[in-house]
């Protein structure tokens, strides 16, 4: 089996659940795993923690997994339009593989939650795709022969997969589950023809 990263940072949990739908796309495609894992949260120096850390059931990536799978898709919640500090923390110290150029040609995609419709979805999908080209990554989008990117009346984007969480914490729209899968299955898809 071979195996694609869903790697993730989620605050209230939005995505987290995006990437179990994107892993289990992922694994509808034969020889193909996922191999879930977070990055830990971080807080400034001198300055206490003042939300509870989120909770984490997933094991905390290392370098080696992003060596190791064939693929990785990249999910934050948005920060104001950006990746949240968290992912982008994960992302400069990577600094070991780009000089290795380990991860150059491999394929990546994006996912992401905001609370509010216009809060930044495509800005912090872009943010997330910037580290992935600086190391030569291949990055793979949702196309419009996906119907749901077509219909929906709340998250997705040729981009990669979104979620409108509402401030209130809506709850993943069928459309957007439909997405996120759409999303694994084309990252995996794509991840073994180049690595055939």
């Amino acid at each position: 089996m071979k195996e694609i990263l869903v790697l993730y940072y989620s605050h209230t949990g939005a995505v987290r659940d995006m990437a179990r739908f994107v892993a289990r796309g992922v694994e509808s495609v034969p020889g193909c795993a996922a191999r879930v894992r977070t990055v830990a949260r971080v807080v400034a120096v001198g300055r206490a923690a003042t939300s509870p850390a989120p909770e984490v059931d997933a094991p905390l990536a290392e370098l080696k997994d992003l060596e190791e799978c064939i693929g990785v898709a990249v999910g934050s919640p948005t920060r104001f339009g950006n990746m949240a500090a968290p992912m982008k923390y994960f992302w400069d110290g990577t600094g070991e593989l780009w000089h290795k150029g380990s991860l150059a040609g491999k394929p990546a995609a994006v996912f992401t939650s905001t609370a509010t419709l216009h809060g930044g979805q495509e800005t912090t999908l872009l943010s997330m795709m910037l580290p992935l080209l600086h190391h030569g990554m291949v990055i793979v989008g949702i196309p419009y022969t996906e119907p749901e990117l077509n219909t929906t009346a709340s998250g997705g984007t040729p981009y990669g997969a979104s979620h409108h969480a509402s401030p209130g914490g809506q709850a993943i729209t069928e459309a957007e589950r439909k997405l996120c899968i759409a999303l694994g299955r084309r990252l995996a898809e794509t991840a073994l023809k180049l690595s055939a």
